[in-house]
């Protein structure tokens, strides 16, 4: 099921996305009412569509960034980190149903050859050594262009691995559905544009990159300790190599709340006044259920901290 509709442009314009048509990228931007409206672009990479983004090409992009059961989509995540200012608009969840696909009348024991997206093809581990332990399995750029293939070449000895829809678009059969690995398999998509934080919801994300200043024993435990201090919920936590140099490391959060919110602003200033240079890749509503009552609490905790302590500066003369 898709997350609900986060607020977003009237006319969002030029769309990029991962292509061709019928990708899993494809089906959760078309669950955005508003951004469906626009004019969608399909790339057929993902740093393409990034690109067309940082270039002006198109008013924004639309890419996969994080996968239930494989985690990050790094090509995503390195290119918002390293090589480019764009800014996270909103998040999309979409459940992801992973099939088979084969041309017509072609039985499992015909496959030799499996091709689908990397991140997919590894969500059906488990499938592809019970059913097809020999089969070669080669990657694609995504979901949708594995199966645009094959129903181009129609060879009855490869399957492709990719969304029920792209069956339909290209002419090909399910030999099996909902082969993924886990049942709660998921996907989080991201928009992404050049410029612009969205107003606060009440329901917020904001997705930070941290960059150590030093490699000191207990850096990292300073920096966690600025969010836990203010009772701020970490989403995710992960390493990403700096680019720089083997053992350079830079570190990916996700936290609840907006950078509008009096507490979050406070911990972004500590981190970037004494602990680390911070990258912002956004500050965006947030999908899913609403954020718990703790953070109400927190925020209303650290306005009554900050309201004393201004009561105390005051009274200096």
């Amino acid at each position: 099921m898709a997350s609900p509709v986060a607020p977003g442009p009237v006319d969002p314009g030029r769309v990029a996305f991962l292509g061709p048509e019928g990708t899993f990228c494809e089906q959760a931007l078309l669950t955005q009412d508003d951004l469906a409206t626009g004019t969608l672009v399909p790339y057929e990479t993902i740093p393409d569509a990034l690109a067309a983004t940082i270039a002006g090409e198109v008013d924004l992009g639309f890419v996969p960034i994080e996968n239930s059961i494989e985690g990050t989509v790094n090509v995503t995540l390195d290119v918002l980190a390293f090589e480019a200012d764009l800014l996270i608009q909103r998040e999309v969840v979409l459940a992801i149903q992973l099939g088979l696909l084969v041309s017509s009348g072609v039985a499992l024991s015909d496959v030799k050859k499996v091709v689908s997206f990397p991140v997919a093809s590894a969500q059906c581990r488990g499938f592809l050594a019970r059913e097809l332990p020999d089969a070669v399995v080669e990657a694609s750029s995504s979901t949708a262009e594995a199966a645009r293939i094959l129903g181009q070449s129609h060879d009855p000895h490869t399957a492709a691995i990719g969304p029920l829809l792209a069956a339909e678009v290209y002419g090909l059969e399910v030999l099996a559905q909902d082969i993924e690995d886990h049942p709660e398999n998921a996907t989080r998509f991201v928009t992404v544009a050049r410029e612009g934080i969205p107003a606060p919801t009440g329901h917020d994300k904001t997705s930070i990159v941290v960059f150590q200043r030093t490699n000191a024993p207990g850096t990292l435990l300073a920096i966690l300790q600025e969010f836990a201090a203010r009772g701020i919920d970490l989403n995710k936590l992960e390493s990403r190599p700096t680019k720089k140099g083997l053992g350079e490391y830079c570190f990916i959060l996700d936290m609840e709340g907006h950078v509008g919110d009096e507490i979050v602003a406070d911990c972004l200033r500590d981190l970037q006044l004494s602990k680390a240079d911070v990258k912002l890749l956004g500050s965006y509503p947030a999908a899913g259920e609403q954020a718990p009552k703790r953070r109400r609490d927190a925020e209303e905790a650290w306005r009554q901290a900050d309201a004393w302590i201004q009561g105390l500066r005051s009274q200096i003369r």
